[in-house]
């Protein structure tokens, strides 16, 4: 998608949505959600990620 820029490392995979519905965020702001996510990836994303999009909610019943 954005061959030529500057996060662009050849490999093909360097942007990255997270979809992930959680009883453990509700009540939270979306930074908290967001830095929740960011936790429990850990070390995953590594330096392969330029890019990570975080869609984090709580269930609606």
């Amino acid at each position: 998608k954005h061959a030529g820029h500057s996060g662009d490392d050849g490999s093909g995979e360097s942007h990255f949505t997270v979809v992930i519905e959680a009883a453990a965020f509700a009540d939270q702001s979306r930074l908290e959600r967001q830095r929740m996510v960011n936790r429990a990836l850990g070390d995953i994303p590594g330096e392969r990620v330029h890019a990570l999009a975080i869609q984090a909610s709580a269930p609606t019943s």
